[in-house]
């Protein structure tokens, strides 16, 4: 197994469950919460605390994976900062890289979740983890990973930069799936991807970042720059390119299953490969565990709950080398 840093975000989840109140309506091509009135009292079914974040949502999938697994986060010195510090430990996740952010509250998402339909809309006040310019590229000499998994710092592409060069001069892998705030300048962006080994992002982040509208044509754009691109998109599945073994496949969901909360199926995605791929599997086996493990997280509300292990016995799904 590996050594896996991750850069990213901890939050405090609170999730607002109601199967009825929450029902989007349909307005043009967006859609709203057709039955709150402002100002109304909503009495909603449940409520569930829970811990998320990019960051810990992937040191998570990882952990469980049996990767040794460091997390490098920010959180505050209050409630919310000690039930992710108690997760971290029951997920065997090195958390003494965490830092205590004075004056700051953790980080906290509350999400509408409509039990019904499984959609979902998300308030983030990010309070300490806005910030990662505390953090320091040094820890990596501490920590000696052989791969850094970077998700979005809030749009710090300076902090990205630092640490990507640190991990460059180890020797440490690196992959990074960036945010949209990263994504808001593509040009510096682009210019960070050159020590990148695995980049994932979705199709229209992709499109973002280069010409294409056709998966094959953001592909083969993207792998210019990182050699393993992976290109989701959503129910059609997505599409992946290793540029140094000159092996793409185009791939289809693992299950059609009832989406209960999507939240987190990116980042099971991201790590779930990573998880595979970092273990020794193929490029085509990392590719299958990631979209597993995508899809047991959304069949449970949680941004992790559904996180898959190493042991799970994973069924085929359509893959297509191309």
């Amino acid at each position: 197994m590996a050594r896996v840093a991750i850069l990213g975000a901890a939050l405090q989840d609170l999730y607002l469950i109601d199967r009825d109140d929450l029902t989007p309506l349909e307005i043009g091509d967006t859609a709203i919460y057709g039955k709150i009135a402002v100002g109304s009292k909503v009495d909603i079914d449940r409520i569930k605390y829970d811990v998320g974040g990019g960051g810990l949502n992937v040191a998570i999938s990882l952990s469980r994976f049996g990767h040794d697994t460091i997390l490098l986060s920010n959180i505050g010195e209050d409630v919310a900062g000690d039930a992710i510090m108690r997760k971290l430990d029951a997920e065997a996740i090195d958390n003494s890289y965490m830092n205590y952010v004075a004056g700051q509250a953790t980080g906290t998402s509350v999400v509408m979740l409509d039990s019904k339909g499984g959609e979902r809309t998300i308030f983030t006040c990010r309070g300490a983890s806005g910030r990662f310019d505390n953090i320091s590229p040094a820890d990596l000499d501490l920590a000696q990973p052989d791969w850094l998994y970077a998700t979005t710092l809030n749009g710090d592409l300076a902090t990205l930069e630092k640490f990507f060069n640190k991990a460059w001069s180890l020797g440490t892998k690196i992959m990074f799936n960036p945010g949209a705030k990263e994504l808001a300048e593509p040009k510096k962006l682009l210019k960070l991807l050159g020590k990148v080994s695995v980049l994932l992002v979705n199709k229209s982040e992709a499109a973002k970042l280069v010409p294409g509208n056709m998966l094959a044509e953001l592909l083969y754009h993207l792998n210019g720059y990182a050699p393993i691109t992976i290109i989701t998109d959503g129910q059609m599945g997505g599409i992946a390119g290793n540029y140094e073994t000159r092996d793409s496949y185009r791939f289809g969901i693992y299950e059609d299953v009832k989406v209960k909360d999507a939240t987190g199926a990116g980042d099971a995605f991201g790590a779930g490969f990573l998880a595979a791929y970092a273990s020794g599997k193929s490029f085509r086996q990392a590719l299958v565990y990631a979209a597993a493990n995508s899809t047991a997280v959304v069949r449970k509300i949680g941004a992790n709950a559904g996180a898959l292990d190493s042991l799970v016995d994973l069924h085929p799904m359509p893959i297509q080398k191309i």
